[in-house]
Order: structure tokens, then C-alpha cells, then sequence
């Protein structure tokens, strides 16, 4: 009995300080995490390439790439990276009349290479600009966002500006798990910290990836994370290490991005996740089985107990997630009533993630291969 009461109070007491220091560090952030605001153009702007790798994407880029075309950049080059669908078709058809658009038709992927840093690769050769802007086809940029983002990659000084765009979540199936990137993001890592001179001091989303094309260029551009999963994470450390400098934002009203449609199945949240999340873990399946134990235990377990303060300390965690990233309508608040069920939600994810191989986009890879 005392060792159950031990456990029980040692249980709480890791719980309690797990959401006190995530809440602090979501505090520091409200405060201090940059969000892209509507700016007039700069008076002497650099020359912008916006770089879009495209794989079976002919559902998005209709609603997507004309707001892409219209931001006024040097030139819009998307590669379609061996799609089976009409994307090349329609990307085509959308970059007919405008200046500086172009459709590059991808060469195959090599050995040694996952799919994106390959097709990112292409793009980066391919551009001219000054500024080299990758950003996926299912972002939305609304007017003015190209302005904000150079505005804040000069205020920085970064060689490397990584933009994480306001989540759009229109059904139930994308609600469990994709606001959970924001939650990352902005409860574990106080942002002031990348400025430290470190490397493991960085983040990197692959959604939206500004670079100086010197610095892209010096470090051997996506070939230096031509083997990752996580290759948005990894090129921002790599390059940090490098001498390079990183710098964050949300994007606020301006940017965002509708990453799945469902909850499972080819292209849903459940497979999108469990592609990185034996990276996430470092590659380390007990890791990932004491992670998903934790959470369960610290948002669930408190349900199923009648913990008050640690139902009220996750639901306030999830709140001003929400706040800080502008996701404040009553659809997006009354996620809150998903914080215990999310746990649950999230474990077909690791249970898929658990396999030693994955496949994404029909393509399948083999973890841990290099």
C-alpha cells in the first residue's frame, strides 16, 4: 500500500511539473515568438525564387498555387516529382501566362535518397533568386504574405527563416492529431533559445523554408539531409552547426496549411505522423513506447482519476496553444474537449511507426537506411 501511495504521489508530482514547465514555456513564447504581420514591400527587396516540390498533388494546387503565383516573385518553379495523378497537367496549365512560372519535370529518385530532400534538391539547382523559398503545395499564402516573410528574414539576419503556417482543420479526422504540431512547437522549446549558439537549440518545418542562396549553396543544399525523415529539423541544425543562423515564425493570418483530409489512410494523419515519429524518438521503439505510456498517463489517466488540477493545467496547455497561433474559432476552441482522448487517438500512429518500413507518397522506405 505505501509503495502504491508512493508512486501515486511520485506520478503526480512528474505530471505537475511536466505541464507548470510547458506551460511556462508556451508563456515565454505568447510573449516572445515571432508571427508574420501584413508589411509593405521592402525598398530594396532581394530577388525570390518560391520552390514547390509536387507529388500527386492535383487535388491541392488548384486552390493553392494561384495565391502562390500571385505574390509577386522573381519566378514560381514547381517540380513534379514523378507523380501518377495530373498534377504536371494541372501545374502547367495554372503557370500558363505568368512570368517566371514553370513546371520542371523531376528526375528519378537515386539511391540513397528519401523523396523530398531529392526534389528540393532539383529545385534549389534549378532557381535563381537571391531568397530560395521551399514551400509545400498544400500551403495557402494569402496576399501580402511574401512581404511579411522578407521583412522578418531581414529583421533576423537568418540564413535561415522557418515558417510554420496556421493550421486548417475543417473535419473531425484532422482535428485529433494535427494541431498537435503547434503544441511541439511552441510548449517545449522557449524561442529565445535559438539564438544560443548550439545546435541542438534549433527547429526547422519543411512546410515553409526560406534560405539565402549563398548559404543554401555553401552548405551543399539538400544534399546534407538527403537520407532524412526529419530532413526539415535536421538541415536547420546541420546548417546552425555550420555557422549558419535560424530564425522562426508563425504565420500568423497570412500563411496556412491543410495537411490531411482524414484521420487514416493514404495521405491521413495517421501515416503522416508515424512517418517521422521513430525519428522524432531517435530512431529508439522503447522510447517511443514510454513516450506514448507518458502522455496517456498525463493528459488521460487525470480524467479517469478526477485530477482537476492536471485536467485544468492540459486543457489550459492546449488554450493557449490555440491563442498564440490565432486558431480561435469555436470549432478549433472546442478541441479542448479532445485533450484526454488524444493519447488514444495518437496510438495507431506509434503502433504504425513501430514497423520497420513505411511508405509515403508510393514510395516506401526502410527506417534507419541511409
Amino acid at each position: 500500500m505505501r509503495a502504491g501511495e508512493a508512486f501515486g504521489r511520485a506520478y503526480q508530482t512528474a505530471s505537475l511539473g511536466f505541464l507548470l514547465y510547458k506551460l511556462a514555456t508556451l508563456t515565454v513564447n505568447a510573449l516572445t515568438f515571432p508571427v508574420l504581420r501584413p508589411r509593405p514591400p521592402l525598398r530594396a527587396a532581394p530577388t525570390v525564387s518560391l520552390l514547390v516540390p509536387a507529388r500527386n498533388e492535383a487535388a491541392t494546387l488548384p486552390n493553392t498555387l494561384p495565391r502562390l503565383l500571385a505574390q509577386g516573385a522573381l519566378e514560381v518553379l514547381l517540380l513534379d516529382d514523378q507523380s501518377s495523378d495530373d498534377t504536371a497537367r494541372i501545374a502547367a496549365e495554372l503557370c500558363r501566362n505568368v512570368p517566371g512560372a514553370r513546371v520542371i519535370a523531376g528526375a528519378p529518385l537515386p539511391a540513397g535518397w528519401h523523396g523530398k530532400p531529392w526534389a528540393c534538391m532539383q529545385l534549389g539547382q534549378a532557381a535563381s533568386g537571391e531568397v530560395l523559398i521551399f514551400t509545400d503545395a498544400d500551403v495557402s499564402w494569402r496576399p501580402g504574405a511574401l512581404n511579411a516573410l522578407l521583412h522578418r528574414l531581414e529583421a533576423s539576419a537568418a540564413d535561415l527563416l522557418t515558417v510554420w503556417p496556421r493550421q486548417e482543420t475543417r473535419t473531425p479526422g484532422e482535428r485529433w492529431l494535427a494541431p498537435l504540431v503547434d503544441d511541439v512547437l511552441l510548449s517545449l522549446l522557449p524561442a529565445p533559445l535559438i539564438d544560443w549558439p548550439f545546435a541542438s537549440m534549433s527547429a526547422g518545418n519543411g512546410q515553409l523554408m526560406a534560405f539565402r542562396r549563398a548559404c543554401y549553396r555553401k552548405v551543399g543544399g539538400h544534399a546534407l539531409v538527403k537520407a532524412e525523415v526529419l530532413e526539415d529539423v535536421s538541415f536547420a541544425a546541420r546548417l546552425k552547426a555550420r555557422g549558419g543562423r535560424v530564425a522562426l515564425a508563425l504565420g500568423g493570418d497570412l500563411l496556412g496549411v491543410r495537411m490531411y483530409r482524414s484521420y487514416a489512410g493514404s495521405g491521413g494523419a495517421v501515416p503522416g505522423f508515424a512517418k517521422s515519429l521513430y525519428a522524432v524518438h531517435g530512431g529508439s521503439r522503447p522510447l517511443m513506447a514510454v513516450s506514448w505510456l507518458w502522455h496517456f498517463a498525463v493528459y488521460t489517466l487525470p480524467w479517469l482519476r478526477l485530477q482537476p488540477v492536471l485536467i485544468g493545467l492540459g486543457l489550459l496547455e492546449r488554450l493557449l496553444v490555440n491563442l498564440k497561433t490565432g486558431r480561435t474559432r469555436r470549432a478549433d476552441l472546442l478541441e479542448l474537449l479532445l485533450t484526454p482522448l488524444t493519447p488514444l487517438a495518437a496510438l495507431p500512429v506509434y503502433v504504425l511507426a513501430w514497423r520497420k518500413t513505411y511508405r509515403w507518397k508510393g514510395r516506401e522506405y526502410r527506417r534507419g537506411a541511409r
